[in-house]
């Protein structure tokens, strides 16, 4: 049953090729030629036909009427029957080919049909409809000079048609009837037919060659302009479309390269806006390291003093040391956060026992009564340790800061995939929150602008994920509490390589590899995936462990 899905999609992508729109052009053009072809040809057909026909009948009724009455004036009023049959002969002997049967009353009181070729023409031949017309006589008046008339019928015998015609001598007289074989005229239509259709077949072909050649001309700058869109969705921004002639499709290029060309000094203008808010951070952080460890350096001092100043001051000092504290984590994880936008932060992989790994998490931080594991040993992954760290600490932390003990951590693998939840037993979190959780800075209460995070540890968390080609997704566990489920693979080396390739590129492109010196004497490159320094290769942003926060 599985493999429905994808065997539909695959008839799908079938008829869609095979619905493209050039073959949807070239099957137009095909049906409006075709359409054309047979209707030129079937009105042809039946112009032709009628034109035969006509002019076959005609000429074989005429000139019977009139051997009619010139062969049968000469006999008596009552002929015999060998009188008769001579007289069918003598018109049968004619230049249209048909056969005659005459009829009338002879000396005996009886009938004598006499026909110029028994075996062929019979009175059985002729349509009873046909001899009643004849037969019928009619009243003589203005619009009618004569009783009888002379009347024609199409027939088909043994699978030859054949014209019938007859009349009735006016003035007394036999009756006299023709046969007249149509079996030339078929072969002759018969071979219009054969020749339309040909022709029908040839303008067909015609019109497939011209439909091609069309489609080749309309379509071949369309698949062009979606060629160069899709470059330029890829980040080709200085793609750009050769522009010939003057038509619509021409207009609909330069309308694309002005786009394109828009579009490119735009992203050029974000992107150096973004390179000079990221050097901002970046350069902000790395000066307030300097004067806040000088600070940090007192504040321990004076934390370790604390005993002994006065009570007055005590409170002031210990507000002082924490406020330090929290400005040293906000600090490091504006660092860190600096280099995963700038594309900087790299893996650094080893196998690592995920069982140990979340234990000495848990121990370096002194959370062994708060959190309780249940992990298999013995489940290895490769992944980068340190960054490993910093998402546990993340996820626990913000569990027991924001949800309360007891915390519980599980392992397990689903495949190829690595899965640890962090459940907590505290209210949850509410659903509008929710879809932010890991948005950078966030807070769900604005009346609460302060807090003891910085509002990026989860964040953080987040990008150590994605890194390792992960995620995290955060929602509501039905007993309560929330619950954090980290998803990793469990071998990130493809991750790795690919970052080491896109490194290489970003050396051949750029030549980065010593850095690039600004105004203020600070070297910065992405050639060594190392943000920037000060003087000769100064301190590097560090993640940290201690990003304890992030709920809001």
């Amino acid at each position: 049953m599985s493999d429905e899905p994808g065997r539909a999609r695959g008839w799908a992508a079938g008829l869609l090729r095979w619905f493209s729109l050039r073959l949807r052009l070239m099957l137009v053009f095909g049906l409006v030629a075709l359409t054309a072809a047979v209707s030129a040809s079937a009105i042809a057909y039946w112009l032709n036909r009628d034109a035969v026909l006509t002019r076959t009948q005609d000429a074989a009724l005429d000139e019977f009427r009139k051997s009619l009455k010139d062969d049968t004036d000469p006999l008596p009023s009552v002929p015999t029957c060998s009188e008769l049959r001579d007289a069918a002969g003598r018109m049968a002997d004619n230049t249209q080919k048909y056969e005659v049967l005459l009829i009338t009353r002879t000396q005996d009181a009886g009938s004598c049909p006499a026909a110029s070729d028994k075996g062929l023409f019979t009175l059985d031949a002729v349509p009873a409809s046909l001899r009643r017309a004849v037969d019928q006589k009619r009243p003589v008046g203005k619009g009618n000079t004569s009783p009888y008339h002379l009347y024609w019928q199409r027939i088909t015998l043994d699978g030859t048609p054949y014209l019938v015609g007859g009349a009735k001598v006016n003035g007394g007289g036999p009756t006299g009837y023709m046969l007249k074989s149509l079996d030339t005229e078929r072969q002759d239509l018969n071979s219009l037919a054969w020749s339309l259709g040909i022709a029908t077949g040839l303008a067909l072909i015609g019109a497939a060659l011209l439909a091609q050649a069309a489609a080749a001309t309309v379509l071949r700058p369309v698949q062009r302009l979606g060629e160069a869109a899709y470059r330029l969705g890829e980040g080709h921004l200085d793609t750009r479309l050769q522009v010939s002639g003057s038509d619509e499709l021409a207009n609909l290029s330069h309308t694309f390269n002005r786009a394109a060309e828009r579009l490119q000094k735009r992203v050029a203008e974000l992107s150096a806006r973004e390179a000079s808010s990221r050097r901002f951070v970046a350069d902000m952080s790395h000066e307030l390291r300097t004067p806040l460890t000088a600070i940090t350096a007192v504040s321990e001092v004076l934390e370790e003093e604390a005993d002994s100043l006065d009570p007055m001051i005590a409170p002031a000092v210990q507000l002082v040391v924490s406020e330090t504290r929290r400005l040293n984590d906000l600090v490091e994880n504006l660092m860190e956060v600096t280099r995963f936008d700038a594309g900087t932060a790299r893996l650094v992989l080893d196998d690592v026992d995920v069982a140990d790994q979340v234990t000495a998490c848990i121990d370096a931080r002194a959370w062994l009564d708060a959190v309780e594991l249940d992990a298999a040993r013995g489940i290895v992954a490769r992944l980068d340790p340190r960054r490993l760290d910093v998402i546990l600490a993340n996820l626990i932390g913000n569990a027991l800061k924001h949800g309360g003990s007891p915390v519980r951590v599980s392992v397990r693998t689903d495949g190829d995939e690595l899965l640890i939840k962090v459940r907590d037993h505290g209210p949850g979190i509410p659903e509008d929150v929710l879809p932010h959780v890991f948005d950078r800075f966030y807070k769900a209460s604005a009346s609460r602008p302060r807090s003891e995070g910085s509002g990026l540890g989860l964040s953080i968390a987040m990008e150590n994920a994605h890194i390792h080609g992960g995620d995290i997704s955060a929602a509501n566990s039905p007993e309560g509490g929330a619950v954090f489920t980290l998803r990793l693979p469990m071998d990130a080396s493809r991750i790795a390589s690919d970052e080491a390739e896109d490194d290489l590129g970003d050396l051949d492109r750029e030549g980065a590899a010593e850095g690039e010196r600004d105004d203020g004497g600070r070297t910065w490159g992405k050639g060594k995936g190392r943000i920037w320094g000060k003087g000769k290769g100064g301190n590097s942003a560090r993640a940290t462990g201690r990003n304890e926060e992030g709920r809001p």
